[in-house]
């Protein structure tokens, strides 16, 4: 009889969501287009954050927070104000999306990782079909202008046969 162990997918997969000098809001930020899980059929996806920031005072809460979507019927409906791809977003207030985690920005010009954070655990314990995430930047300071500086990266987990 063969064990059943976890797996896991290539890691660093880059989400499609474009953060390079995203403003400090409350409910305007940026959506990341949506992520096909049909053929790869993870089981979770962890997903981790990196977000610099430009020079200015914060103010409270401080922090960038990632917030999860999903769709089950193929991408043709989302929650909230979320249409699927990469694109500037206001979110209802308050949010239908679910907050997948929080990045606590304490000082100006410095470069913040956060995560990993399971996408499964939000939606009972099973990944749906199609799901992307929504990034709020309410730090106080808008986030650094330099690509590099910001990245949603996931790594999908499976179970294999040893």
């Amino acid at each position: 009889m063969a064990d059943i162990k976890t797996g896991y997918g290539a890691s660093a997969q880059a989400a499609t969501i474009t953060l390079a000098s995203l403003a400090d809001s409350a409910t305007v930020g940026r959506s990341s287009a949506s992520i096909d899980n049909a053929s790869n059929r993870y089981l979770d996806v962890l997903i981790s954050a990196k977000f610099g920031l430009m020079t200015g005072t914060n103010s409270a809460p401080s922090a960038v927070f990632v917030y999860a979507y999903a769709s089950v019927d193929g991408g043709s409906e989302w929650p909230d104000t979320v249409a699927g791809t990469d694109s500037g977003i206001t979110i209802n207030n308050p949010t239908q999306l679910k907050l997948l985690g929080a990045v606590y920005c304490a000082a100006q010009s410095t470069v913040y990782k956060g995560g990993p954070w399971s996408l499964a655990a939000l939606y009972g314990g099973r990944m749906p079909e199609k799901w992307g995430v929504v990034v709020i930047n309410d730090s106080g300071i808008a986030l650094s202008a330099t690509a590099g500086d910001q990245a949603i990266e996931y790594q999908g987990i499976y179970a294999t046969a040893a």
